[in-house]
């Protein structure tokens, strides 16, 4: 297949272009690198790809409507899996135009590229913030989402609809996933664990909120990155061989949508993962207790009953066997 895959030079990006690449796909890679964190850790993410046979990049922002047009009409991609947007949570307070110029309008951007040119299948990143203020553990696709705690979560809210709107109006096959915590080699620098692991070795304190009394459902980006293609490959309401192709009457009853979880089953406490962190560096960490930050969700658990059954999946990638991948990795890559 010909992929068109938004934010390739970003964390999850880059590990699913080269999933495709291996076994096969052509893939039209688009990213603006733009400078929210260190530009050259997404340049040496994208050095991987970009001298690949069967990889195309193209420097562009997907808030760019003449850009994304330009592309789709160039490439006519069979299917497209949208990974690009304004990451993180806490920096939407700080510039929240940007989240909705590339989160919300760049996602209309591609939405509409995808019914000009009868694209077989959209698959877009969601998150598990979407959950916000429900507590209801573990956290499923058919509980409520009406109650968004950041702006980040919002927009990604957000793209839901707007993916449903159009998979209604127009057939355009969706799927929607909502990812939990991802953590592994090559993350951004502003994600939690990326912070742990670099205070650790520096020996600086590692901040902990919420006393540090947070659970997540820790998921390694090698299951990420298997659930973003076996869901690629799982097309709403056309795959011959797929029996559950009726819509889902939970989450939509009209149309070719669907809206996953992605998250390993087996939530881990925060000093837990700082522990494991601790064993795989050799140092005990400073650990500095800190209340409760606004937006923040005490815990998330995953339910991926309807991945499991539907596409045939679950995480299984081990918090321990993630955490010493991503120290390996961690260490080559900074020098420590």
């Amino acid at each position: 297949m010909k992929v068109l895959v938004t934010g390739t030079a970003g964390f999850i990006g880059s590990h699913v272009a080269q999933v495709l690449l291996a076994r096969g796909d052509e893939v039209i890679g688009v990213d603006n690198l733009n400078d929210y964190y260190d530009v050259s850790l997404k340049q040496a993410r994208l050095d991987r790809l970009i001298d690949q046979p069967g990889y195309t990049h193209v420097n562009a922002d997907i808030a760019d409507r003449a850009a994304v047009e330009k592309v789709f009409a160039d490439h006519i991609p069979n299917r497209v899996i949208n990974l690009a947007a304004q990451a993180g949570v806490r920096y939407a307070a700080e510039n929240p135009h940007v989240y909705v110029s590339s989160n919300v309008t760049g996602f209309l951007h591609i939405l509409e590229g995808c019914r000009r040119h009868g694209v077989e299948h959209l698959v877009y990143a969601s998150t598990s913030s979407v959950y916000g203020a429900n507590t209801n553990m573990p956290f499923s696709e058919h509980g409520s989402t009406e109650h968004p705690l950041t702006l980040y979560a919002a927009t990604k809210k957000a793209n839901e609809q707007m993916a449903h709107s159009y998979s209604h109006l127009y057939g355009i096959p969706t799927t929607g996933l909502r990812f939990f915590t991802v953590f592994g080699p090559w993350a951004r620098p502003d994600m939690a664990p990326m912070l742990f692991a670099k205070a650790i070795s520096e020996g600086s304190p590692v901040k902990l909120f919420n006393n540090g009394h947070h659970s997540r459902s820790f998921t390694y980006i090698d299951d990420i990155v298997e659930g973003v293609v076996r869901t690629l490959d799982r097309v709403p309401g056309k795959d011959p061989d797929w029996s559950g192709n009726k819509p889902d009457p939970a989450t939509s009853g009209v149309a070719p949508y669907r809206i996953y979880n992605i998250g390993h089953q087996q939530p881990v406490q925060l000093l837990h993962f700082i522990e494991v962190l601790e064993d795989c560096f050799g140092k005990k960490a400073v650990k500095e207790l800190l209340p409760l930050q606004a937006g923040d969700v005490p815990d998330t658990e995953a339910d991926v009953s309807h991945l499991i059954a539907n596409v045939g999946y679950r995480p299984k990638v081990s918090v321990e066997e993630g955490v010493a991948n991503f120290v390996l990795w961690y260490r080559d890559y900074y020098k420590v």
